[in-house]
């Protein structure tokens, strides 16, 4: 790659940025991401990138006000060094979940996001499977929207499996499954379910044919994994034979990978969009990397290519 790219990354998912360096064939990016003693975000880049193409990867991920903090001062550290173009490269575009004002007197978090990141520097934004895909629409700035169902999709394709259903776990989650459904060649069902609480769901009815058949349920975020866990309870109950879970972005907060341990889910298949801590892995849990998604994207960013082949291959926006 031309020298005149870098790649840093802050502590949130240092990993997934090495694995990019690497396809790249460049190193990663010198920079101090540390805490000042009261715990404040201390940051230095120890290289000059002055007139440089920069990326900065780091996902919203736990704990996410830090990984914010620490986003956004190293593209005000990136910018105030003088970098050419600084792009923000979000595995996980966190505090998505507030996306419109749904109710009365409650923040809009994902353009609070969209501003806080064009105010820190970020000329251009590459990320990944967004919770909703309206908040391309709340930058000014260039976005990449890329989608990791290829990746996802490719493991159940390798697994072979037969007589496969396709469920998403809400209504809202239907385009995201009929991709799914379109790729691997399967039909689709709908779980109808009520939400109680913003951890809390209730499944009401199964839309679609899922008896005496392998089922995949299909989501962006898997959070406290209730939701999750009572749709693969609902389908057992239905007649599904085996089901797994494809989910692009593993929160897993709380104990969510005790309960998906314990669970009927016999796979859950993830990104490292976001990191998983060892204590959470279990037998269940099989992790694909989007490492060489990001890389090319970056590749063809970097070169003034055409990002737009890397998402319309998923035909997510069919």
């Amino acid at each position: 790659m031309n020298n005149s790219l870098t790649v840093f990354s802050g502590n949130a998912n240092r990993k997934l940025a090495e694995a990019i360096c690497e396809i790249l064939g460049v190193q990663l990016g010198d920079a101090l991401v540390d805490r000042f003693p009261e715990g404040e975000v201390h940051v230095q880049i120890l290289e000059n990138v002055r007139g440089k193409d920069v990326y900065i990867v780091q996902p919203v991920c736990e704990p996410p006000n830090d990984s914010v903090m620490e986003l956004l001062i190293l593209l005000d550290a990136a910018k105030r060094a003088s970098a050419r173009r600084i792009t923000a490269v979000l595995p996980f575009y966190g505090y998505a979940r507030q996306d419109r004002k749904d109710r009365p007197r409650v923040p809009i978090t994902a353009k609070l996001l969209a501003n806080l990141l064009v105010t820190a520097g970020a000329s251009r934004v590459l990320t990944v499977d967004l919770h909703a895909g309206q908040i391309q629409g709340f930058f000014d700035i260039p976005v990449d929207h890329l989608y990791s169902i290829s990746v996802l999709c490719e493991y159940f394709q390798e697994k072979n499996l037969k007589n496969l259903t396709v469920v998403t776990t809400d209504v809202g989650g239907i385009k995201m499954a009929r991709a799914y459904s379109k790729f691997l060649e399967a039909p689709l069902a709908v779980i109808d379910k009520r939400r109680e609480s913003a951890s809390q769901v209730k499944v009401m009815n199964i839309i679609g044919e899922v008896k005496g058949r392998n089922v995949v349920i299909v989501d962006d975020i898997i959070s406290t994994g209730g939701s999750l866990v009572e749709a693969a309870q609902a389908l057992k109950e239905a007649g599904a034979i085996d089901i797994y879970a494809t989910v692009v972005h593993p929160v897993l907060a709380k104990d969510a990978a005790k309960k998906v341990m314990n669970s009927i889910i016999r796979e859950l298949v993830v990104t490292d969009s976001i990191p998983i801590p060892k204590e959470k892995m279990n037998g269940k849990i099989i992790v694909r990397t989007i490492a060489p998604l990001l890389a090319e994207a970056i590749k063809r960013i970097h070169g003034n290519e055409s990002v737009s082949s890397l998402f319309a291959q998923a035909d997510v926006e069919a």
